[in-house]
């Protein structure tokens, strides 16, 4: 088991201690730090800045979103920042909602299994640097010959020679068809709302990837990086209530209500009436109620909250379920130190 240091993306100001939690990471033996983005900060600048202070931990985002950047675009960020951090670079990705895709960035959601495929694809082929890229497309074809096209594109490889033809990508996956594109076409698995309790049902996804003919990797060398909140607390129903809220909004009040990945998650693991209760409380603007009646239980199935020894036993679920990195989000040095000391 290993341990990364989930930054997030910013709230409404930037946030003052990530500089004392990187520094404390890359000293008590994380293997790594992330970032995210939402519709405000993104992932790349904050990862680029941390990251320059560091010289072991590598520099994975989680995630990034596919329609922030053509694929291309994505690819010369990648390799920009694998140059500069010595090879340091994960690329995670995750095509987010119809309702960030369409109203935040102006594109279609559509096929977002055949879009993922497609985009990795053409950032391979930027990294392998064997030919000018192409695509046939349809969802990002290259060149463009499409309405509109002046008839001049021209294929292009790219003028920096990649420190490494093949980047580590990672995909945040959340249903069934997803997580088994990512066995098949990607290095490693972004779960945000893990559990251990399900892990038969992951692994028969995880398989069927696996067995796809030209499958990337096997089980022995595929990462499973999930997001955990780890609370080392003797006060159990003070860390839950605090925990509860930020559940809230995503089963709540993430997409719309009748579209929500994060929701769906919670339904697969047995929480429906729950899901429906607190998305029609969330969104009517009673987020507190909404988050007052989420059970224990689901706040236990995705992260783990109790004294040092139950944490420990904890961790060593999570990591016979198939886990190999643990994201957490420490609030300070000291408690990333701690983390540490478990691992």
């Amino acid at each position: 088991m290993k341990l990364g240091l989930q930054l997030g993306y910013w709230g409404a100001q930037p946030p003052h201690d990530h500089a004392e939690l990187v520094a404390a990471a890359e000293t008590a033996g994380f293997d790594a730090i992330f970032t995210a983005e939402a519709w405000g900060s993104d992932a790349y600048t904050p990862l680029a800045w941390w990251g320059s202070s560091t010289t072991r931990l590598r520099l994975g985002t989680s995630v990034l979103q596919l329609s922030a950047r053509t694929p291309t675009a994505c690819a010369m960020a990648a390799l920009t920042l694998d140059h500069l951090s010595g090879g340091r670079h994960i690329v995670g990705l995750g095509v987010s909602g119809p309702q960030v895709v369409e109203g935040w960035y102006g594109q279609k959601f559509p096929k977002p299994l055949a879009r993922t495929r497609e985009y990795i694809d053409i950032m391979r082929q930027v990294w392998a640097r064997e030919a000018p890229v192409t695509s046939a497309g349809p969802h990002y074809p290259l060149p463009y010959t499409g309405e509109g096209a002046s008839g001049l594109g021209k294929p292009l490889k790219p003028i920096v020679h990649p420190l490494r033809r093949d980047i580590p990508i990672m995909l945040g996956a959340e249903g069934p068809k997803n997580v088994a594109l990512t066995a098949e076409i990607a290095d490693g698995w972004l779960p945000l709302f893990y559990t251990p309790r399900m892990a038969d049902t992951y692994n028969a996804w995880l398989d069927e990837g696996f067995a796809r003919p030209g499958a990337r990797r096997s089980r022995e060398d595929f990462e499973i990086c999930a997001t955990a909140q780890i609370v080392i607390t003797d006060d159990r129903a003070a860390a839950m209530a605090a925990i509860k809220p930020f559940l809230a909004l995503y089963m709540g009040g993430m997409g719309s209500e009748d579209t929500n990945f994060h929701a769906e998650v919670y339904r697969r693991m047995g929480y429906s009436d729950v899901v429906d209760e607190v998305t029609t409380l969330f969104r009517s603007n009673r987020k507190d109620e909404a988050a007052q009646i989420i059970p224990d239980q689901a706040v236990d199935d995705s992260a783990i909250v109790g004294d040092i020894d139950y944490v420990r036993e904890q961790i060593k679920v999570w990591e016979a379920a198939g886990v190999t990195t643990m994201l957490v989000s420490p609030g300070s040095a000291a408690e990333i130190e701690r983390l540490a000391s478990l691992v």
